[in-house]
């Protein structure tokens, strides 16, 4: 990996400031691509700038748009007619049936998946080697290979572009799910602390934790969905099998002067030798002749679809692999949501229920204010400046004392009662 990576670092070039005026008058900029060949599996920075890269891959400049790291768009997987252009996380490349084509970066998953790619192709290459043997070995023992006698194609077989999009997958993948794991772990024991102690600083944490959970429940729901549409779209799919459409037009190409030749070929001989009639061919000829072509034709178009079918089916096959693994953290990801929702609705229960004895202790103390308020009213009577005969009686004042105080306790215990009858208190 540190070879690799020191392999990888960009050289810092002498800058020219008439060169940087050259740049900015062209406003065309060089831009760090790692280039991976499909057949060796070697690996090779270089620099392009956007317009050769356009001619090159045969791209629109809005698909080189969503691979620009000073923009942020949501995970995107497109086909398009000699590439496939992959916007997953950290990894933003341009795969076609030769090579791909991966900005150039220091991220560790960047690198990983350079590894993890050559090391697939190297192990692809030793695989057809010893396929190529056994098979001649097979061949001269009079068997069959594996892959023939039972029909099906191994991974390892796959097209270039599907290798490299499978790592593709599977680097954006593993990445979400570390970092859900990762959420984890952080999350479940400050959910349990926060049940236990409400402060301001678990509350603050289990914000900034939530915030967190639902920007990677957005990229996870993204991968997932894109995912998804490329399953649900067989034309999609297709357009994706760069390799097969590769040999399709080299076939055709060679094919059309093949037979352009011997159309030339056949012409000549039919000039020298055969005599020059005017008379056409049978009616009854160019009938079966028509009939042959179609039935041709029919045949070739059935086997193409049926061919088709089968490449679909192995790319949504592996599609199917990964979106499993991208529902499964985004299961993950709403578990770890539920019980969130779960740790608020409990603390919003116990902070109801201090609320409510605050109100109750308040209703208390209200209560007990207005009967000692008695006090105030009876000593505010007596104050008056008149004459009584109670005055002149010694025992008065203590009389008045216990009046008042019995008064206001049957006072203070109706509305206690009052209350519990109402169920305002539960006494």
């Amino acid at each position: 990996m540190e070879d690799l990576k020191e392999r990888l670092l960009p050289t810092k070039p002498v800058i020219n400031p008439r060169d940087v005026i050259g740049l900015k008058k062209h406003g065309q900029g060089l831009r760090s691509w790692i280039r991976v060949d499909a057949a060796t599996g070697e690996s090779e920075v270089i620099e392009v700038d956007k317009n050769t890269m356009m001619r090159r891959c045969d791209l629109p400049a809005r698909d080189l748009r969503l691979l620009d790291p000073l923009f942020v768009y949501p995970s995107t997987i497109l086909g398009r007619e000699k590439a496939i252009v992959v916007n997953l996380e950290q990894i933003r490349c341009i795969i076609t049936s030769d090579e791909v084509l991966l900005l150039n970066s220091l991220d560790s998953y960047v690198l990983q998946y350079v590894v993890e790619l050559q090391r697939r192709l190297k192990a692809a290459g030793n695989d057809d080697v010893w396929q190529s043997e056994s098979s001649d070995f097979s061949r001269r023992k009079g068997g069959r290979s594996f892959r023939g006698a039972f029909g099906c194609i191994s991974p390892d077989y796959l097209p270039f572009e599907f290798k490299a999009l499978e790592v593709a997958l599977e680097a954006a993948c593993t990445f979400l799910d570390a970092q859900a794991a990762e959420l984890e772990i952080e999350a479940y024991p400050l959910l349990d602390e926060l049940t236990s102690k409400i402060s301001t600083l678990n509350l603050e944490r289990a914000r900034r934790l939530k915030s967190r959970l639902v920007a990677l429940t957005r990229r996870v729901q993204k991968v997932r969905d894109e995912i998804e549409q490329l399953m649900d779209d067989d034309g999609d799919m297709a357009e994706m099998y760069l390799t097969e459409k590769k040999r399709k037009m080299e076939s055709s190409f060679y094919g059309g002067d093949q037979s352009l030749a011997g159309h030339r070929s056949t012409d000549g001989i039919q000039s020298i030798s055969a005599p020059i009639s005017p008379v056409s061919s049978p009616p009854n000829a160019r009938r079966l002749d028509r009939n042959l072509s179609l039935a041709r034709s029919r045949h070739e178009s059935t086997k193409s679809s049926e061919s088709a079918a089968e490449k679909i089916d192995e790319l949504e096959m592996l599609l199917e692999a990964y979106f499993i693994v991208a529902d499964s953290t985004l299961n993950k990801l709403t578990s770890l949501k539920e019980y969130i929702d779960d740790t608020e609705d409990f603390i919003n229960i116990q902070l109801d229920n201090v609320r409510n004895q605050l109100i109750q202790f308040e209703l208390v103390l209200t209560t007990a204010t207005f009967v000692v308020a008695m006090f105030g009213v009876v000593a505010g009577i007596f104050g008056m400046n008149f004459q009584i005969p109670l005055f002149k009686d010694p025992s008065a004042f203590e009389w008045v004392l216990v009046i008042t105080g019995i008064s206001g306790a049957i006072l203070f215990s109706t509305f206690l009662w009052f209350f519990k009858y109402k169920r305002l208190m539960p006494l």
